[in-house]
């Protein structure tokens, strides 16, 4: 098992040329299509509701997308996908129905309706949430909304029906239908992109080559259509009708061999696309001119995107180059300091959201100046953090304070964001998402306490009274939180004293009927009343310097000048103290002179 983990996160060196041996990379790719066995308890968190497997997914016939034998068929599919995505404009083109020793390719056709059928059956991770979804009803409404209609269509017998249509062209053109299976290969090489055991260049070469091949095949397959839908009479007035080679004429073409005329078809396809026309095939009449026309503008756009693509990969700034890197020094991390398996799974699912989503918003606008950013927090997070039970009743300044501070964070299942006994020095707020908060006992049993939903927030107690994190915060489902840090948080309150009050408050409000309510109580009321002393004593000390500025302050802060210190002195006999003593000088001054 310990071989299969290591070998599971094992980093193989690939260098990013193309002087490699093309043998073992074609090897990376053919070990894509091996399925590997995942245990379902090796996670830390294997017990949290939000990814325990229902007891019946069995016996219900769900079929989970990670699962062993689902990933064989899955990339015996695509297998065929490539078959059919080639095949389908070479059928069109070069045939008015299959002939008879071509006609058990039909029969592939079966194997794209039993997946049609598998995808009934197979589970899915919510876009939303990100919670697995096995209920059965839920996966055929999200099949049938999606790409049912165009599976299906494309495993009808459209050749039969040619043939039992009177041989209707109409009918012909919806075997292109079939091309929608490309997307297989598409998402296969998205895959590859983010497999960082091969080579990103050597997969980005391949996936160019095979759209570049794929559009001259295709471009092929239609100059060779337009020639033959023309009455036999007029077949002579075609490119290839017309076209002498050497000592072969192509007067009568269907007679030579398919795969001459096919050969014949590429040619042109790919010097027209290059537009290094030889002159020895060219268009002939009208259609083929304007096919012709059609296709050399397509060819410039797709010219532009290969050159396109090939200079960003010399220049290596592309996003998932970006992932492959720290993805790769990550691995190289953990297989250092040989780390468990369930912390590696955390670590690349963590780093695979963040490529997907970008992430978080502060990146995005580093470069905006802060009062533009200011202005942006205030618009998005002001009313939600208005209605957090912490901040109410607390000024609209202080407010716009904690906004500003505020970074976005995303959690996928599963995740511990804060750990029960731990020093805490982050507050979260939920903005999206579900959490659970469970407390462990001494024998490691677990408890749910609550659980958390939008606007409720976490590491409150913890970083206010400054005591460890009372219990375990655990994310149930895919979620969205603004994290504000300890120092920011305490450099706001000290100079919004009045909101410090307030908070203290609606923290004791809101945590007085906890079972551990007794000692939160009391910790909030011995910060209470510290604050009050704190705040006596500033005032005391203001009113002594005689700095009205800060004694203004406090006062405004809702510091009371009438309330004593230590020693039971207030500001007010402070202030006549001082003004007696200056009396007194100013008589002495006065008797001396």
């Amino acid at each position: 098992m310990d071989r299969e983990m290591a070998a599971e996160y094992e980093l193989n060196e690939i260098d990013d040329t193309l002087h490699g041996s093309v043998g073992s990379r074609l090897s990376l790719f053919a070990r894509e299509f091996k399925s590997r066995t995942r245990s379902s308890s090796s996670s830390s968190w294997h017990g949290s509701s939000a990814l325990r497997l229902p007891k019946n997914l069995y016996d219900s016939f769900v079929i989970h997308p990670n699962g062993r034998w689902y990933r064989i068929w899955a990339n015996m599919v695509f297998l065929w996908s490539i078959y059919s995505t080639f095949f389908t404009p070479f059928e069109f083109s070069f045939f008015r129905g299959l002939p008879e020793q071509l006609l058990d390719l039909e029969c592939v056709q079966l194997v794209f309706l039993a997946d049609v059928a598998v995808h009934f059956f197979l589970a899915y991770r919510d876009a939303h949430t990100y919670r697995m979804v096995y209920d059965k009803r839920r996966i055929a409404l999200r099949y049938i909304k999606g790409s049912f209609a165009l599976d299906m269509l494309g495993c009808f017998p459209w050749d039969a029906i040619y043939k039992v249509t009177g041989r209707m062209e109409v009918v012909r053109y919806l075997v292109w239908l079939r091309l929608y299976r490309g997307r297989k290969i598409m998402a296969f090489f998205k895959k590859m992109e983010k497999d960082i055991r091969i080579s990103y260049l050597f997969t980005r070469i391949v996936k160019l080559i095979t759209v570049e091949l794929y559009c001259t095949h295709t471009a092929a397959c239609v100059f060779y259509y337009l020639a033959t839908t023309l009455p036999p009479a007029r077949e002579g007035s075609t490119w290839i009708g017309s076209l002498t080679l050497g000592d072969t004429k192509y007067i009568n073409f269907r007679e030579i061999d398919l795969l001459t005329r096919y050969i014949t078809s590429l040619y042109l396809a790919i010097v027209t696309m290059a537009t290094v026309g030889y002159g020895d095939i060219h268009a002939v009449n009208t259609r083929e001119m304007v096919f012709t026309v059609v296709y050399i503008s397509f060819s410039i756009l797709l010219g532009a995107y290969l050159i396109g693509n090939m200079t960003a990969l010399i220049v290596k700034g592309s996003k998932t180059e970006r992932f492959r890197d720290k993805m790769t020094d990550l691995i190289r991390y953990m297989n250092r300091n040989k780390l468990g398996s369930d912390i590696r799974s955390q670590v690349k699912e963590h780093l695979m959201l963040q490529y997907e989503s970008s992430y978080t918003r502060d990146r995005v606008v580093d470069d905006i100046p802060v009062a533009v950013r200011s202005k942006m927090s205030q618009t998005l997070y002001l009313d939600m953090v208005s209605k957090v039970r912490l901040f109410r009743g607390c000024s609209d300044d202080f407010l716009s304070q904690i906004v500003v501070k505020l970074h976005e964070e995303f959690f996928l299942p599963g995740e511990v964001i804060l750990e029960q006994g731990t020093v805490v020095d982050q507050i979260y707020i939920v903005a999206h998402g579900c959490l659970e908060e469970v407390a462990t006992g001494e024998d490691g049993s677990e408890e749910i306490i609550s659980e958390l939903r939008p606007y409720d927030i976490v590491g409150d107690v913890a970083v206010t009274c400054s005591v460890p994190q009372p219990c375990t915060v655990r994310v149930c489902e895919l979620c969205s939180l603004l994290r504000i840090d300890k120092q920011s948080l305490t450099n706001i309150l000290q100079i919004y004293f009045k909101d410090n009050s307030q908070i203290l408050s609606n923290l004791l409000e809101g945590k007085g009927a906890e079972s551990k309510g007794k000692q939160l109580e009391s910790d909030i009321t011995y910060l209470l009343a510290k604050q009050e002393s704190e705040l006596v004593l500033g005032v005391n000390n203001a009113a002594y310097h005689g700095d009205m500025f800060r004694l203004k302050g406090l006062i405004g802060a809702g510091a009371d000048p009438s309330k004593s210190d230590y020693d039971g002195r207030t500001a007010l006999v402070r202030e006549f103290s001082l003004l007696t003593i200056s009396r007194i000088k100013l008589q002495e001054l006065a008797l001396t002179t």
